[in-house]
Formats: C-alpha cells, sequence, structure tokens
C-alpha cells in the first residue's frame, strides 16, 4: 500500500495520513505500507516484485470534496517524461516509468484510490470531508487484506 502526498498542505496528506491509519492497525504479515511522498520514482522501485499494490492520493478533479474515486491503475499510467527535473516525477508517471523499468517485475494488479480534496493550504489539516473518506478507505483495504473485499467502500 501506497499513500502518496504532501503531510503539510492540507488535504495532499490523504495518503500518507492512511498510511499512518493502516500502521496501527494488526495487517496480515507481508503487507507493506510505504509513505511515497512526493517521490514518484521512489514509488517506481517500491513496487518490484509486488504482485499487488494498492496507492492513494489526493485529486483536485472539481468534484465534491471526499468523493472517492477508484480506479485501476492501467488507466492512470502517464508515460510522459516530467518536465524540468526528477523532482516533479509524479506517481502516474512513476506507474509508466515501472511498466518499462521492472518489466517482468511490475505488479500484476495496482488499484488506485484518488480522494477529492477541498482545502491544499500549508500547515492545515485535512478536511473532515477529506478524513472521513481517508477512514472508509483505510477500513476497506484494512478488510480485504484480511480476507474481505475492497468493494467495502460503497
Amino acid at each position: 500500500m501506497v499513500g502518496c502526498g504532501n503531510l503539510l498542505r492540507g488535504d495532499d496528506a490523504a495518503g500518507p495520513v492512511l498510511v499512518r491509519i493502516l500502521a496501527g492497525r494488526d495487517l496480515p504479515e507481508g503487507v507493506r505500507l510505504v509513505d511515497g511522498g512526493t517521490a514518484g520514482m521512489d514509488i517506481a522501485f517500491a513496487m518490484r516484485g509486488v504482485p499487488r499494490v494498492i496507492l492513494v492520493d489526493a485529486s483536485r478533479v472539481g468534484v465534491d470534496p471526499g468523493t472517492i474515486h477508484r480506479v485501476p491503475g492501467s488507466a492512470l499510467t502517464d508515460l510522459r517524461p516530467p518536465e524540468g527535473n526528477l523532482h516533479s516525477f509524479r506517481w502516474d508517471q512513476a506507474l509508466g516509468f515501472a511498466t518499462w523499468l521492472l518489466k517482468d517485475e511490475y505488479p500484476e494488479d495496482i488499484t488506485v484510490y484518488l480522494v477529492e480534496g477541498e482545502s491544499f493550504e500549508a500547515g492545515a489539516p485535512l478536511t473532515p470531508a477529506v478524513q472521513a473518506s481517508v477512514e472508509r478507505i483505510a477500513d476497506a483495504i484494512a478488510a480485504d487484506v484480511t480476507g474481505g473485499a475492497l468493494d467495502a467502500i460503497g
């Protein structure tokens, strides 16, 4: 499970906060939690040889705050090179890069959860709508990895 985002920018912290919530849960051995932060390149390498990846990040597509989008990773792979330098390498670009880099070690199953953010202000906490959605995703992921189903979000 990879949580992406910036802990210091309000709702952009959805992914890292979710990692911290799951770290406090009793998850089966072998479930690996990664705070991917904003380092897309690290995400590509963290997926090496892992059969299944769940990635969580905030989104800004103009829908109601807290809206959860569950999307197959293959639908979000961006193969365009980053503009500028590698510090602007995003996780969707990391998925595209990893298909080339990892080849046979690329995960067979990637699911991406995007939570629509409301505020990305520096120093702000998660907004209540995003916090509630992150907790729902955490519950669904915990249920899934312990034998439940990812569809538990509803």
